[in-house]
């Protein structure tokens, strides 16, 4: 997936679409940092958080990159958890769900 332009703020305003230099006044882009097998960690700015069918998701947009991870989201007490979206039907569906957040 191509990288959009605009990501979704969570600013005082409530959630909103904003260019890259915050014209809506916050500076909230987001980081999270996803530790790889190799023990490497890959910084990701947090594209959109989502909801779909009474869950969250997360769309992550990794440093240098131009490809778009979508995981499972959950705040809990310890911070966020994101989990693998483990099949292929459900990948696509969340897919199509986050594409449709971009048009």
């Amino acid at each position: 997936m191509n990288k959009e332009e605009n990501h979704n703020c969570k600013c005082e305003g409530g959630h909103h679409h904003h260019e890259e230099d915050h014209k809506c006044g916050c500076q909230d882009v987001r980081m999270i940092y996803l530790t790889l097998n190799d023990g490497e960690e890959l910084a990701c700015q947090v594209v959109s958080i989502f909801e779909m069918e009474d869950k969250e998701y997360i769309a992550l947009l990794p440093q240098g990159s131009e490809d778009i991870y979508l995981y499972g989201y959950e705040e809990t007490e310890e911070g966020p958890t994101l989990s693998q979206i483990e099949k292929d039907e459900d990948y696509e569906r969340v897919s199509k769900a986050f594409l449709s957040l971009c048009e």
